[in-house]
């Protein structure tokens, strides 16, 4: 496939027709579970990293949530409030419509940092009426999300 295709002038990732170039793509990566746990967002016309964070002792259903949370919180300070942002992640989008991390991880010494930021961002969630479509990144027509670690 050439890069990008010639169909699409507005990016330069080999995106499908159906998604939007003007959209921050998130993933989470964990090697075990729970185990080191990081995630990123990609800008899908530019290809750049527009953030990262971790590794942080955690499960990658949490990494996919704070992902989703990290890009609306950015969209807000940017006053991006249009902005799409793709994720890979059903739990993790539920997880965000209803406000909530639903994790069953066992909150102790080793995991209180990551839970401190969990609830920065339900909190956060709970007072901003944010606008950005969250939509599933549908990785078996379009292949890997753009934001993939690539460790399968």
């Amino acid at each position: 496939m050439q890069n990008p295709p010639d169909y699409r002038h507005d990016t330069v990732l080999p995106l499908p027709l159906e998604v939007k170039a003007d959209a921050w793509a998130v993933d989470a990566a964990c090697s075990g579970n729970p185990g080191p746990m990081e995630y990123q967002a990609i800008d899908l016309q530019t290809g750049a990293r527009v953030f990262h964070f971790g590794p942080i002792k955690g499960t990658n259903n949490i990494g996919e949530f704070l992902a989703i949370v990290h890009a609306l919180a950015l969209c807000w300070n940017q006053g991006l409030y249009d902005k799409t942002i793709y994720s890979d992640s059903y739990n993790a989008i539920l997880w965000v419509s209803k406000r909530k991390c639903k994790t069953t991880l066992e909150r102790n010494p080793q995991t209180e940092q990551l839970f401190q930021i969990i609830a920065r961002a339900e909190n956060w969630l709970q007072t901003h009426n944010f606008r950005n479509p969250i939509i599933k990144w549908e990785t078996a027509k379009w292949g890997e999300v753009p934001a993939d670690f690539g460790r399968k």
